[in-house]
């Protein structure tokens, strides 16, 4: 009992001190001390006996495995993100989105601007980096609440897209050596999940700016906004081109190199990039090095997130935690979604989730015979929902570091469109793999 109230107390500690505006890098060792003291392990590898786990072992073998995993290819999305942004190609892709829907569907070119850059292999970190800058000039435009900003970026990177069928994203491939499927598992599902998604998640979310807007809230200008409007752009079919060297650059070598595709693919996006849009490139070596510091802060957040994981999971408690919940008893499906949901909510991460979920359930639930690909699929929308919880890395940067928003403010929004909407979407997922769709 008392290893349990460990490891959720643990998670609400977290959890608080997050929504109190401390440093994640902070508050997530310090979280998962009090994890590791309420379930008896040694603090230090030199008061552990012989064999025995301890937290720094396993607190920081969670945080660097999962840099040295996923090190690179943050850096090459990174990168991309921020070459794509400083030679005007993403504000073309995002202006030409603009002029075709207007003004008044300002939210709208957000999450579709979002939308486009992450389904063409921009990391999730990057793609709020990049098109925040446009986010503030169309609310301010428009005359909307910026702390709305933070939910719309979110909505259009994190949800019908970051999961969906064919993403480069890491959440849809890291399912993939563990269930022996590919990105595009699951389509016809994955499809209608994702139509979902994008109607009713937009519906809620102009619901709630509506409802602020009523009250009379209205946008607020910063002195550290970007007053700069770039008037020479590359043309937008142009500055499509490297995503969509992104996109086939993934598909034609996953079969050779699985996951490290990805950084190829994404290497690729940067020599388009410059190839085609060079003569726009404001300072090219300056946008390489922000895009680095972009990508450690957003693997730092994350990776610290799974440390704190990476001790719950060497724990008693969570030990009986993932043997109750692949023993669910009815569908597998369900009891594979409910356990990565809960592991993901647990790490504060869904790649951090599948990761440590996916050597267990994957074997599992395959030796009773459950579909491969609507395991994939179910397994890589589960993990988008409650690792957005408050503590959770992506929602830490984008909400403070990138936004200048506190949870307060800006987190109800952001927990309606990128934790309840994608439950929804579980449950849809789920009834129709059950009654046989698309398998």
């Amino acid at each position: 009992m008392i290893s349990m109230i460990g490891l959720i107390g643990g998670l609400v500690l977290l959890t608080v001190l997050v929504m109190r505006g401390m440093n994640l890098l902070v508050v997530a060792p310090l979280s998962a001390v009090v994890v590791a003291l309420l379930n008896g392990l040694p603090l230090f590898p030199q008061l552990a006996g012989e064999g025995e786990i301890d937290f720094v072992t396993s607190y920081m073998n969670g945080f660097s495995g999962f840099i040295t995993s996923w090190y690179l290819m943050f850096l090459a999305g990174a990168i991309f993100g921020k070459v794509m942004e400083d030679s005007g190609a993403a504000d073309s892709v995002s202006n030409w989105i603009v002029t075709k829907i207007g003004i008044k569907n300002a939210v709208l070119a957000v999450v579709l601007a979002c939308a486009v850059l992450t389904y063409g292999g921009v990391s999730l970190f990057v793609v709020a980096f990049a098109v925040y800058p446009m986010a503030v000039s169309l609310f301010k435009e428009a005359n909307l609440p910026r702390r709305f900003i933070p939910a719309a970026l979110a909505f259009g990177s994190t949800t019908f897209t970051m999961t969906s069928a064919g993403s480069p994203e890491i959440q849809n491939w890291i399912p993939i050596p563990f269930l022996g499927t590919n990105p595009y598992a699951g389509w016809e599902v994955s499809l209608i999940v994702a139509i979902f998604i994008l109607i009713f998640g937009y519906w809620w979310l102009m619901k709630i700016i509506r409802r602020a807007v009523k009250n009379g809230e209205h946008f607020i200008e910063r002195e550290t906004d970007n007053k700069e409007i770039r008037t020479n752009l590359p043309h937008p079919i142009v500055s499509l081109i490297p995503l969509l060297s992104v996109l086939i650059v993934s598909f034609v070598f996953h079969d050779s190199l699985s996951q490290s595709a990805l950084i190829i693919a994404l290497l690729s996006g940067i020599i388009t990039t410059w190839i085609f849009n060079r003569k726009y490139f404001r300072n090219f070596w300056k946008a390489v090095g922000e895009g680095t510091t972009g990508a450690l802060i957003a693997i730092g957040n994350t990776a610290a997130v799974v440390g704190f994981g990476g001790v719950a999971k060497v724990t008693p408690a969570f030990e009986t935690a993932v043997e109750f919940m692949t023993s669910i008893p009815g569908d597998p499906l369900i009891g594979g979604a409910v356990a990565v949901i809960v592991i993901a909510g647990l790490t504060g991460s869904s790649s951090g989730g599948q990761s440590i979920a996916l050597p267990i359930l994957g074997p599992h639930y395959l030796d009773m015979g459950v579909n491969a690909e609507a395991l994939h699929r179910t397994v890589s929308l589960s993990s988008g929902t409650l690792d957005s919880l408050p503590h959770g890395g992506y929602a830490v940067t984008t909400i403070r570091a990138i936004a200048g928003e506190t949870h307060k403010s800006a987190y109800p929004a952001f927990f309606c469109l990128v934790v309840l909407v994608p439950l929804i979407a579980v449950i849809l997922a789920v009834a129709l793999f059950s009654l046989g769709f698309g398998i």
